[in-house]
């Protein structure tokens, strides 16, 4: 038994496939730990169940909610979850959120899955652990922004903008100078807290030696991660025409930094497949709402927080509190 704790949430995995369990623990970055304390209990608010079966579940006088979804409320079965070849049995109860999930891939899923390795690694994490910690999140007000959020002297950056304009590269040169951060791409949001979604760090793959990744790409570990993190200031990234223009930056009024932050959101390729697993989820158990409240948290962080955008080099490569102090004296 297996614990990692993401998006806000405590998610305790049992595994019966050892090649399952070596996938979530890359896909959490090597924080799959040992679920018990020292007391022997174990604390949870997700209880993740993979077993070996191959038969399915059952579901006599369930009803049809819709294509390869039953319900007997609360209980919910998604069959071919997220096109993942999982089928999922998801059962909320009281505090806890239990997922139980068999490998029952249709012949074309395992097609796929076995010529895209990559694309199945990905998906299998993301059906498996992160979407149902974001879904449970949800229920407890904390919703999902494609945003990274990094810690340093200067202050706690929530950097938003479209996937590729640079905030993992900006993110990972801040840790290299000692920053932490709670995220790479996704954090589970408050209007005053980021819960960081346990992923790891995929950069620029030009030389690097770590699992593919897409957009060309490569994984790597994500040392110092903080489970939590409070901004203090929303920073909107935006590229430049050449790699030699001087960083430039401007307040932003919030209206324009929610709007960032929420289109940045539904643009973003992790978050595709997450919109209907929620509302599925939520029209099943009559649970939650039926979306997140992107938008209004979104506001909310924007109308409490200075809110700044950052125009980049076409190249960016130096942390983003170096980035603020070079264009506050130019």
């Amino acid at each position: 038994m297996r614990a990692v704790t993401t998006a806000g949430e405590r998610v305790v995995v049992d595994c019966a496939v050892p090649r399952l369990e070596a996938l979530l623990a890359a896909a959490t970055a090597g924080e799959l730990s040992q679920a018990a304390s020292p007391d022997g209990t174990v604390d949870r608010s997700v209880h993740l169940d993979i077993q070996a079966s191959r038969r399915p579940f059952g579901r006599a006088r369930w009803a049809l909610i819709s294509r390869g979804v039953w319900a007997a409320p609360p209980r919910v079965l998604l069959a071919d979850a997220c096109s993942s070849g999982f089928d999922l049995l998801v059962e909320p109860a009281g505090s806890v959120l239990h997922v139980t999930a068999r490998y029952r891939p249709g012949p074309r899923a395992r097609a796929a899955n076995t010529l895209l390795a990559g694309r199945f690694r990905l998906l299998a994490a993301q059906t498996l652990l992160h979407y149902p910690a974001l879904w449970w999140a949800s229920l407890h007000g904390r919703v999902p922004l494609h945003v990274s959020v990094l810690a340093g002297p200067g202050g706690v950056t929530m950097l938003a903008g479209p996937s590729g304009v640079g905030k993992s590269t900006l993110l990972a040169a801040g840790l290299r100078r000692g920053e932490t951060a709670t995220a790479d791409n996704v954090c589970a949001c408050d209007s005053h807290s980021a819960f960081g979604l346990v992923e790891p760090l995929r950069l620029d793959g030009a030389g690097g030696t770590g699992p593919a990744a897409p957009h060309g790409r490569r994984e790597y570990p994500f040392s110092g991660r903080q489970s939590r993190l409070d901004p203090d200031r929303v920073v909107v990234l935006r590229r430049g025409l050449s790699a030699d223009h001087a960083p430039a930056v401007r307040q932003l009024l919030p209206g324009d930094a929610a709007r960032e932050l929420v289109t940045g959101t539904y643009m973003a390729g992790e978050l595709r497949r997450f919109w209907p697993f929620a509302a599925t989820l939520a029209l099943a158990t009559g649970l939650g709402p039926a979306h997140p409240d992107v938008t209004g948290v979104a506001n909310a962080l924007a109308d409490r927080l200075p809110c700044l955008e950052i125009r980049l080099s076409s190249r960016p490569s130096v942390p983003v509190g170096e980035l603020l102090e070079e264009a506050r004296s130019a």
